[in-house]
């Protein structure tokens, strides 16, 4: 259907943030459908895992290269359905195709068997693949978060049920379109159009081996928990409310644009997003101004507009719930330095915000801020930022930055997180493991580590015909 304030009669459809305008909708697949794709998935897996691993590669390869072929394409979906700047939609496909790339590249090395010393004969842990392994993928990065899942877990033989965000259900087909076409055999890569309560049904199915989920510590463990319960592989990975610790004032002008590109990438719809910043005393008072000046100067308008710096959140529940978040900040004794409302106009837009004096009474204090709002902490020395930053149920990822290298290394290794960046935002790259701890979950994607996560680390001993049969334990 076209644009319209029509009510809405699915729970699965594209609301454009930037009007609330209804764009298309979508019926649930009924439950017949989804365990039938389950099985289709299941069959497919026994012909699939036989496909050599370098063919298996070539074929995320195409799906690389087409990715590149419609990425303005999907830019523009990206933005239409979730609210993201276009430029920062277009930075997503690059940085996807980039990971696809990735594995095509280096899968079929990460994935080699690997030999073990033995006296008197050989062995070798190989990976296996597992099966049939179930995504549940946010809507922030509706096509990052895809590729980061499906690209090792394709090359190691897996197949996938993907079950994409309820708000992004056209970039979740686009996906599935862009694998078939680069010839992924039917029943590898299979979209299901259900809501969020449906998944842990799907985990539970016999057929299936392991889920991912990317998304809130609600829906983690509700999934970890169905997962757990069959006895199946999982990885989280979820909130975080990652601090940025400013070490010095020196090269002050270069941190600030560190810390607003940290903030403000995806308007601050970011697992990784630096929202929590927490600066020496020496540097606080010129380090709140120059980021309340950066956020001033921001404008809301159409995110597909070239020239728009502020965009929506990605729905008008998001909003609200960010703009209560403030509020209860300031009603409670906070100082909104910028911002600190709602922008007056339609849409899903939240002003950009700087709060500081917020304690530990406030929801800002403990609970994750997604959206253009950084809360910045004064301290007096490295233990206190250190006792700070890990003064969080969460430990995804982490910044500092400082002039000393020594110092800041010695700061980085005592903050409680799965990842932590020296002078640079927290960022992602396909090499490099991604995940965090605590309430943001386990277990790691990308890299060598995250390419094995959903693998048989099966062992092989190989030993002489003739070899002595002795105890088994020695």
């Amino acid at each position: 259907m076209s644009a319209s304030s029509a009510v809405r009669h699915s729970p699965i459809a594209t609301v454009n943030p930037y009007n609330n305008q209804l764009v298309r909708e979508f019926p649930p697949m009924s439950r017949e459908a989804v365990d039938n794709a389950a099985r289709h998935a299941h069959h497919a897996f026994q012909s699939w895992r036989r496909v050599g691993v370098e063919e298996r590669a070539r074929l995320v390869g195409r799906a690389a290269r087409l990715l590149r072929e419609r990425g303005e394409e999907l830019a523009q979906l990206v933005t239409l359905e979730m609210g993201k700047l276009i430029g920062h939609s277009r930075a997503e496909m690059d940085l996807s195709a980039r990971i696809l790339q990735y594995c095509a590249d280096e899968g079929p090395g990460l994935l080699a068997d690997e030999t073990l010393e033995l006296d008197g004969g050989s062995a070798a842990v190989v990976n296996d693949p597992l099966g049939v392994i179930v995504g549940a993928q946010p809507w922030n990065f509706p096509v990052y978060q895809v590729v980061r899942f499906a690209g090792p877990n394709l090359v190691l033989g897996n197949t996938i049920l993907l079950k994409h965000a309820s708000n992004t259900p056209q970039s979740a087909l686009a996906m599935e379109r862009l694998f078939a076409d680069a010839g992924t055999p039917q029943g590898v890569y299979t979209n299901l159009l259900i809501t969020g309560s449906e998944v842990d049904r799907v985990v539970a199915l016999d057929v299936v081996r392991g889920a991912s989920l990317t998304g809130s510590e609600r829906g983690g463990t509700s999934v970890g928990a169905a997962a757990g319960r069959s006895m199946k592989k999982s990885v989280l990975e979820l909130g975080g409310s990652d601090p940025f610790v400013v070490l010095d004032g020196d090269n002050l002008e270069h941190t600030v644009d560190a810390a607003m590109a940290g903030r403000m990438h995806n308007m601050g719809q970011s697992c990784v997003s630096a929202k929590r910043m927490i600066v020496l005393s020496g540097a606080f008072d010129r380090f709140v101004t120059a980021l309340a000046q950066r956020m001033r100067v921001l404008r809301p308008g159409d995110p597909a507009d070239e020239a728009t710096t502020l965009a929506p959140l990605s729905s008008e529940r998001a909003a609200e719930k960010l703009s209560d978040q403030v509020l209860d900040a300031l009603d409670k004794g906070a100082i909104a330095v910028v911002g600190g409302g709602r922008v007056d106009r339609p849409g899903a837009f939240m002003q950009p915000t700087v709060l500081v004096g917020v304690t530990p009474t406030m929801r800002a204090y403990r609970e994750e801020l997604f959206g253009p709002v950084a809360v910045v902490h004064q301290v007096d020395s490295d233990d206190e930022a250190v006792a700070l930053a890990n003064d969080s149920p969460y430990g995804l990822g982490g910044a500092v930055f400082g002039s000393d290298l020594a110092r800041a290394r010695s700061v980085a290794r005592r903050i409680d997180s799965g990842m932590v960046w020296i002078n640079h935002p927290t960022s992602s790259e396909p090499q490099l493991p991604f995940g965090g701890i605590k309430l943001s979950g386990y277990g790691r994607e990308l890299s060598s580590i995250g390419f094995k996560e959903f693998a048989n680390r099966k062992l092989v001993v190989t030993m002489p015909a003739d070899t002595p049969i002795t105890d088994a334990l020695g």
